[in-house]
């Protein structure tokens, strides 16, 4: 039977050296940040508990004071192990000092991890991660100097290599919902995703451990046992937090958690190098797929096709659960507006890890002459990887969004670009510092692969990198060749980018997706 108690007696049960782990993602997307607050604040009252292992599948931030932030106490905290580390500065800053052990694995393998501790697994054997930074010849997914330990090994099953990440057993788990019932019965009716919560907690009892929900209200009677996301008989403490928002800037808002509910359209007015990455890249949208957009310059493409009228002929996916509505941006990104279903992030992967997506949209910091991509660590920056390792390793097509040079100026007219500033830093470089995506397992699987900023357009082939459109009005060698380290294959058919993105008018694919279907069903037809 739960108890009801305050988050300052909750967190009193934790141990010295307990492994704690954490539901929700991003911004306060179901994210029991009560609790992390109380943990940090009775460190810093009591000076303890000491020597945590910290593991959170999903990023936990705010990029500034909240979730993971609140732990980022010296001796609170001796491994952190999470899914993305960008939205918790404070923690960054103790791993790149030396004072926390860290990893970074990818969020859809930590989530599938978690079922796998909950089931006695010792571990899970995939092919996520392969050649990129998490694999043991590379850097294992360790952060900094200190972080020794090896929790992924390189195995072979019948000649072929995979990646087996090892279990971690969970003492306590802080998980979230809604309302918890007379029993303890956890629904999320007010979540915009249902995450992992189950599974931490299952994973938790199995370790002889504890569960701590955090809720909105409790309620008297029973809930409909159909609505139960986490069982009460797998909860030890309910702490209730009547101020719960939804994530950290919406209080609640119906729309994210319904189908039928209007809501108000964030940034329709799209401005700068975004609106033009954006569009172009809008451009290689195709009716009827399936598609996963990241975090950051790439989820201005929703944006575009709610403009275009065409959100109802394509199924937007993204790796925290929501399917078939519109993302949301920026820093609420991670919800979706009017969603058809809201599924366990683990499932979600699932889809993603099998091949299921048809098309991925995602950023980068760096791309290197054999098609790598770095967007997870760029001058000693620590971001994370969130899902992009997971999706960019399955997805049959991938469009890596991003600007073409760092800080670069151009004016933009409604004929093409001029470059006022090349740019402080070049994105295009020899060899990136992380190998996030590795183009060669990508041209070995057989995937297409576009790099499209606002200055030209490359793809991935067999040998490298190739340019295969530049924007007009720009000189090949001043503005793009010049602000690259290497030199590019350029495509004897090089093309100019359409120059209609670049225009204050549609860019006309709600006629081109017609026209494309009117050929399928005269294909089949034939």
């Amino acid at each position: 039977m739960f108890s009801l108690v305050s988050g300052q007696e909750a967190v009193e049960c934790i141990n010295d050296g307990d492994t704690v782990a954490i539901g929700g993602a991003g911004a306060g997307h179901a994210v029991p940040d009560r609790l992390m607050r109380e943990l940090g604040e009775l460190f810093a009252r009591s000076g303890g508990p000491q020597n945590l292992r910290v593991f959170h599948p999903c990023g936990l931030g705010d990029n500034d004071s909240r979730g993971m932030n609140h732990l980022a106490h010296e001796g609170l905290v001796d491994t952190a192990i999470g899914g993305y580390w960008g939205n918790a500065p404070k923690m960054v800053d103790l791993a790149l000092r030396n004072k926390v052990k860290g990893y970074n694995f990818p969020q859809g393998v930590l989530g599938h991890l978690v079922r796998a501790t909950a089931s006695g697994k010792p571990g899970i054997v995939t092919s996520i991660g392969l050649n990129t930074y998490v694999d043991p010849r590379l850097e294992g997914g360790r952060l900094n100097d200190i972080t020794t330990e090896d929790l992924v090994e390189l195995i072979t099953l019948d000649g072929r290599e995979y990646l087996f990440y090892k279990s971690i057993p969970i003492d306590v788990a802080f998980i979230r919902g809604t309302t918890a019932d007379c029993e303890g019965n956890l629904t999320m009716e007010e979540e915009v995703g249902t995450f992992s919560m189950l599974s931490l907690a299952q994973a938790a009892k199995v370790n002889n451990g504890i569960v701590i929900a955090q809720v909105k209200r409790t309620a008297d009677g029973h809930c409909d046992p159909t609505q139960v996301k986490v069982p009460g008989v797998f909860i030890d403490y309910v702490v209730v937090e009547p101020d719960q928002e939804m994530t950290f800037l919406t209080g609640f808002d119906p729309a994210l958690v319904k189908r039928d509910v209007e809501y108000e359209a964030e940034e329709l007015l799209l401005e700068g190098v975004k609106r033009l990455v954006s569009r172009r890249a809008a451009l290689e949208l195709r009716p009827g797929i399936y598609v996963n957009l990241g975090y950051g310059m790439s989820d201005g493409v929703p944006i575009v096709a709610q403009q275009e009228e065409i959100t109802d002929e394509l199924v937007f996916m993204i790796e925290q659960g929501a399917i078939a509505g519109i993302p949301t941006t920026g820093l609420n990104f991670g919800a979706m507006f009017n969603p058809t279903a809201i599924v366990d992030d683990v499932y979600q992967f699932d889809f993603f890890h099998g091949g299921g997506l048809d098309m991925a949209f995602l950023g980068f910091a760096q791309v290197d002459k054999f098609g790598n991509i770095n967007s997870t660590r760029f001058n000693n920056f620590i971001t994370g990887s969130g899902g992009a390792v997971d999706i960019s390793s399955a997805a049959k097509k991938i469009v890596f969004c991003g600007t073409f040079a760092v800080k670069g100026e151009q004016q933009i007219t409604g004929d093409g670009v001029k470059i006022l500033n090349p740019g402080k830093a070049k994105k295009f470089v020899d060899q990136v510092e992380q190998v996030t995506f590795s183009g060669k397992s990508a041209s070995e699987r057989g995937q297409s692969v576009f790099y499209i900023t606002e200055r030209a357009v490359f793809t991935l082939v067999p040998d490298g990198v190739m340019l295969v459109e530049i924007a007009p009005g720009l000189d090949l060698q001043r503005d793009v060749l010049d602000m690259m380290e290497f030199k590019p294959i350029i495509s004897t058919d090089l093309k100019t980018i359409d120059a209609k993105i670049y225009r204050d008018q549609p860019l006309g694919l709600k006629h081109y997706f017609t026209q494309l279907k009117e050929q399928k069903s005269g294909r089949k037809g034939g």
